[in-house]
């Protein structure tokens, strides 16, 4: 009963923020819109504050941790090629849903949900581990994914206009400066002047719980339509199988020493899709069963984020 109380009171307070986030929307205390305003407050000045903190008081041999890069990068990958072919040669989708289907399966919220949860559960790790993701997410996974939803069967030069649009993404992209500006700050030794620490010490201290509450707002008005279908494939795909992958990796090919990094990663693997999920899919016309996906994955998550934590209490 202990154990249980415990797991409890990690994933608890996160879910019952995003529940706030619902109930407050639902009720008109907030728009949907302002959900937005809040959301590009959390990734263009929240997280990028923690990311920056997170990486410019630590070493650069506790922040590069080539296993973390590699078992996330090869974990994410399996998921991400089984999905896509699950669902373009068995079900026989087009490229385009099957991408759909495979960023559901494959491409947690790391930035919204999972350092909240790695936070509570392993502590300042949490902030590497979210540095880590990102950089396997926008070089590698999100790439990948949107050039195949992008590409045409036969097409060339299709590879050129997605490494353009990546790059520029990249360069736009205020959490990516983060980690570069941390990097930076820990390779040189460099501290900054009192004032300006703690400046952004307050902005990174509003991203935790700010970051839940979009997403809670954020689910306002989202149905969970063709839940026997698409929707329960890609909620398995996501909260169990791509825990799975990650655990094979994890032990059988790329072996983490550290403990908390190696939870991290598989808690990370178990995390609902990301945010922008349902954004990215409605360029093809998929934004129905994205949202309802979102849904219903992002509710199932509490229960099976709390009996992975359960697990590795009991093997850590």
């Amino acid at each position: 009963m202990n154990a249980i109380l415990q797991i409890l009171g990690i994933t608890g307070p996160i879910y019952l923020v995003i529940a706030l986030g619902y109930v407050f929307t639902r009720q008109g205390m907030f728009a949907k819109a302002d959900m937005q305003v809040f959301g590009k407050f959390t990734l263009n000045l929240a997280l990028p504050a923690l990311l920056f903190n997170a990486l410019s008081q630590r070493s650069l041999g506790e922040i590069l941790n080539a296993d973390y890069l590699l078992a996330y990068a090869l974990g994410s990958m399996v998921m991400i090629l089984g999905g896509l072919f699950w669902a373009r040669k068995v079900l026989g989708h087009s490229l385009s849903y099957s991408s759909m289907m495979a960023m559901g399966m494959s491409c947690p919220n790391s930035g919204f949900v999972g350092y909240p949860i790695i936070l509570l559960s392993f502590g300042p790790v949490a902030g590497v581990a979210l540095a880590l993701n990102m950089i396997v997410e926008n070089l590698l996974m999100i790439p990948v994914l949107l050039a195949v939803a992008d590409s045409v069967d036969g097409q060339r030069g299709q590879w050129k206009q997605v490494l353009r649009q990546t790059l520029t993404n990249l360069v736009k992209n205020p959490m990516i400066w983060g980690i570069v500006g941390g990097f930076v700050f820990s390779w040189s030794g460099w501290t900054l002047p009192a004032v300006l620490g703690r400046t952004i010490n307050l902005f990174a201290q509003a991203s935790a719980v700010l970051s839940l509450f979009v997403i809670g707002g954020a689910l306002v008005g989202l149905k969970a339509d063709g839940l026997k279908g698409t929707v329960s494939q890609i909620a398995v795909g996501k909260l169990l199988l791509h825990p799975l992958a990650m655990w094979a990796v994890l032990a059988w090919l790329v072996p983490i020493a550290d403990p908390a990094l190696r939870s991290a990663a598989l808690l990370t693997g178990a995390l609902p899709m990301l945010g922008i999920y349902t954004v990215l899919s409605q360029r093809h016309g998929h934004g129905a069963i994205s949202a309802a996906a979102l849904l219903v994955t992002t509710v199932g998550s509490f229960f099976t984020l709390s009996g992975l934590l359960w697990l590795l209490q009991q093997h850590p």
